[in-house]
């Protein structure tokens, strides 16, 4: 066992310090699809695939949400950079010899702009706004006591004023406990599906197809954009519990991912839990190019037969502001 976990991390190191250039960097959109869901993985720095366990495991790894017994709820708030919001909500019921069913939905959206034109720099008087959403359907089941699976359909929309995309996406991971100390190695695979294109009603223009004759009538015509692959993400992940007692117990968790618009990335996060009531995190991101180190706290409530958890997430950023996110939970 020991070598096992040696050689993940001499893996993980080997590829932060070894990664090569990906000549797709930039190339993908739908990028509110890659951020982090959740206080709780966030403050470990996204290292979440193996140990997720709850109604944010739609997000990370929905083979993770076999670990709700009966029913949660989970709401996530993320205050991004000037008047962007991201919003996350995420229900999760299941069955017993049936499996695990879920349903997620994901909101970026922004406050209104102001139009402008070449014609008018000041302003014509309207106004824009964009807005992202994913809309996704999760299934997971255990196929053996230590093994589970889990598979996402995802409805994928992007909007800017009048023109919009849309698209299926689809996820899928597994989970396989080993046992010894809650060691738990997990896989993901995030975003799989088709190119997207914009269309819309402002993409028509008049085209003079003889500018030098003034007496030619405009023809009508569309601007042709270019279609755009969604940010395909695989990551793989082992995480384990060296001490576990009754007052205090923790996690320890190293995630590597590999994404088709970067450069390989690897996640370390740890968690504390303290009478089972309170939880300190903490975590590092490797390769990634301005977001560093990750922090966080949260509290579990029993009230009566259910249980509320509210989680808190500080992300430190290189150049841009620092990020906090904040999360309520409940099983029952």
């Amino acid at each position: 066992m020991k070598r096992v976990i040696l050689l993940a991390l001499a893996i993980a190191l080997c590829q932060a310090q070894t990664r090569a250039q990906n000549p797709n960097i930039g190339t993908a959109g739908a990028q509110f699809l890659k951020i982090p869901v959740g206080p709780r993985a966030a403050a470990m720095a996204g290292a979440f695939v193996s140990s997720t366990d709850d109604a944010s495991s739609l997000f990370w790894n929905p083979a993770g949400s076999v670990g709700v017994k009966s029913g949660a709820l989970f709401a996530a708030h993320t205050d991004w950079w000037e008047t962007i919001k991201l919003n996350h909500a995420a229900f999760v019921e299941s069955f017993e010899d049936i499996g695990s069913f879920g349903v997620s939905v994901t909101v970026l959206s922004m406050g209104e702009m102001e139009v402008t034109t070449e014609d008018q720099p000041e302003g014509t008087g309207q106004s824009f706004d964009a807005q992202d959403v994913m809309i996704g359907l999760s299934y997971a089941r255990r196929l053996t006591n230590e093994f589970s699976v889990g598979i996402t359909a995802k409805y994928v929309q992007q909007r800017i004023w009048n023109e919009s995309a849309s698209g299926i996406a689809f996820d899928i991971g597994t989970q396989y406990r080993i046992g010894f100390r809650d060691l738990t190695i997990g896989m993901s695979m995030m975003n799989f599906g088709g190119n997207m294109t914009y269309a819309g009603s402002d993409l028509g223009v008049k085209y003079a197809v003889d500018p030098t004759n003034a007496g030619v009538r405009l023809a009508p015509a569309n601007l042709a954009p270019d279609d755009y692959p969604l940010p395909l993400h695989f990551q793989v992940g082992i995480s384990m519990s060296p001490y576990t007692s009754e007052s205090f117990s923790m996690l320890l968790a190293l995630d590597v991912a590999h994404p088709n618009d970067n450069q390989e990335e690897v996640n370390v996060g740890t968690e504390l839990t303290i009478l089972r009531q309170f939880f300190l995190r903490g975590g590092y991101r490797f390769g990634y190019d301005i977001e560093k180190a990750t922090f966080g706290a949260g509290v579990a409530l029993p009230l009566g037969g259910l249980n509320l958890t509210v989680d808190y997430a500080y992300a430190m950023y290189d150049l841009l502001p620092n990020i906090s996110r904040i999360s309520v939970g409940m099983t029952f």
